[in-house]
């Protein structure tokens, strides 16, 4: 084990010495008994290149926060968990089915948002017409869109009100930092409403278990092992699956 991470941590190292062999002129470094040398680049394309990759391994370091907090799968998530809890499951189905569930949602309502951004930015910066920041620009913009149309006047205007920002004439003129905190609590206020509703009906089925057992003197019987069938076959003659992805399907709509 010991020897894994130490050849992991010498890959690390090395890497990050040949991504600054652009910077620095020829040089012989010593690591674990090694000499590693490390040579002058004088090209600048590959200075660029280097600064490419880097970013590059950025973006994908951020990529899980990206598709939790810029999407539709923060809502999606914290629904199908809300519903698994009012049903009363304690893991049916398992976090790794509810999760993968909320993925494949979030991929097919964020994919014309996706087909937008390789269309107008990724595809024209591969080849070479547009440059990097023009390329982030148009990807910001349909999510900027897709952020807007979620997000609530109250919480826009609490983060802009706390970024001392005002008079704001149009929507461009709202920074991103601004627009995703903002988004992400009307996110999660949408999805606690919509768990809300759902828990309405299946409370009505453990009141009502609940005040037949104690009528029939059961007090000793826990209600939950009788109204866990009922809220099942509920949940299964209105079709909840069907109706709940429809829903959340449509509210982003």
């Amino acid at each position: 084990m010991m020897k894994r991470k130490t050849k992991f941590t010498i890959l690390v190292i090395v890497i990050l010495l040949l991504l600054t062999n652009v910077v620095y002129a020829e040089s012989n470094f010593s690591l674990l008994d090694k000499t590693i040398t490390v040579g002058n680049n004088e090209d600048p394309g590959n200075y660029v290149f280097s600064l490419k990759l880097l970013l590059l391994l950025t973006i994908l370091s951020l990529a899980p926060s990206i598709l939790i907090m810029m999407t539709s799968f923060t809502r999606i998530l914290i629904v199908l968990s809300l519903i698994r809890n009012a049903l009363g499951l304690q893991q049916t189905p398992p976090n790794q089915v509810i999760i993968g569930i909320a993925l494949f949602l979030t991929f097919f309502i964020m994919s014309p948002i996706a087909k937008e951004i390789n269309n107008e930015a990724v595809q024209p910066y591969i080849n070479s017409e547009i440059t990097q920041e023009v390329a982030i620009d148009r990807a910001m913009k349909p999510i900027r869109d897709f952020m807007f149309k979620q997000t609530r006047d109250k919480d826009l205007s609490l983060f802009l009100s706390l970024k001392g920002i005002s008079n704001v004439s149009s929507l461009d003129e709202i920074p991103t930092h601004v627009l995703i905190p903002a988004f992400i609590i009307s996110e999660l206020k949408t999805a606690f409403q919509i768990g809300f509703i759902i828990y309405i009906p299946f409370l009505v089925i453990d009141m009502v278990v609940a005040s037949t057992l104690m009528a029939m003197g059961m007090m000793m019987l826990p209600p939950v092992i009788i109204s866990l069938p009922f809220k099942l076959l509920l949940f299964v003659l209105v079709d909840g699956w069907n109706l709940i992805a429809k829903s959340l399907i449509l509210g982003f709509k």
